[in-house]
């Protein structure tokens, strides 16, 4: 099976696959060079987004800790007694 519905494709999904062989075929050696370029290729993609979604998370949390500290200080703001100034 060359691709399996639903899966990720991944490098050794690529690397793995056979194709049947006809006498007036393309050659081989292009074919698997050219798809252990794509391998390649989909193993870099796969790094950089697992790159891209740690430092979205990290962006994220500390995205929720200013949130926090900012609604620590907005609530500390608005319960002051109405004579104290800021």
């Amino acid at each position: 099976m060359i691709y399996l519905s639903g899966e990720r494709l991944h490098p050794h999904h690529v690397r793995a696959v056979e194709f049947e062989r006809r006498w007036r075929g393309l050659d081989p050696v292009q074919v698997y060079a050219y798809l252990d370029r794509a391998a390649d290729e989909i193993d870099r993609l796969h790094r950089e987004l697992t790159t891209a979604n740690t430092e979205a998370e990290r962006i994220r949390q500390a995205l929720r800790q200013w949130q926090s500290r900012h609604a620590d200080r907005r609530a500390a703001t608005h319960h002051r007694p109405s004579g104290e100034r800021r």
